[in-house]
C-alpha cells in the first residue's frame, strides 16, 4: 500500500522565490497594490505638510494685508505645486478611503472588482488633480 502512494504522480507546483533588489523593476504590482502603497505616501503627504497648510490659513484670515500676503505666496509657481501635491494627497487618500471602507463591508474583494475599484480610484483622482492643475495654473 505504502508503494502505491510513493508512485502517484506529484502534481508540479509554481516555483515561488524571493525577489533581489534588482528584480524589483522588472517585479509588476497590481492595482490594487499601488492604490494600497499610494494611500500610506498621500497620507503621510499631507501629515507632512501640515504645517505649510496651517501657515497658509493662518495668512489668509488673519487680515486684509495677511490675505495678500498669502496670495502672493499662493501665485508662486512651487507654491502652486506643493498645493497641487496636497490637493492629489487629498483626493488620493480620499477615494482610496472609501474603496476601503466599501471593501470593509465584504463588497468587491474579488479579484476582478477589486482590481476595477483600484483602477477607478486611480483615474477620478487624476481627473480632478488635471482639473485643479489647470485652473490652479491659469488655463481656464
Amino acid at each position: 500500500m505504502s508503494e502505491a502512494v510513493r508512485e502517484a504522480p506529484r502534481k508540479q507546483r509554481r516555483e515561488i522565490r524571493n525577489i533581489h533588489v534588482t528584480e524589483l523593476m522588472n517585479y509588476r504590482q497590481p492595482f490594487s497594490a499601488i492604490v494600497s502603497i499610494m494611500h500610506r505616501v498621500s497620507g503621510f503627504l499631507m501629515f507632512a505638510l501640515l504645517p505649510f497648510i496651517l501657515y497658509l490659513l493662518q495668512e489668509s484670515i488673519r487680515s486684509e494685508i495677511s490675505f495678500a500676503h498669502f496670495q502672493g505666496i499662493a501665485s508662486h509657481p512651487f507654491a502652486k505645486l506643493v498645493i497641487l501635491a496636497l490637493v492629489w494627497g487629498y483626493m488620493h487618500h480620499f477615494c482610496a478611503g472609501v474603496r476601503h471602507l466599501v471593501m470593509d463591508t465584504h463588497v468587491g474583494l474579488d479579484k476582478d472588482s477589486a482590481r476595477k475599484s483600484a483602477i477607478a480610484v486611480l483615474v477620478i483622482t487624476w481627473v480632478v488633480v488635471i482639473l485643479v492643475a489647470l485652473k490652479l495654473f491659469g488655463v481656464f
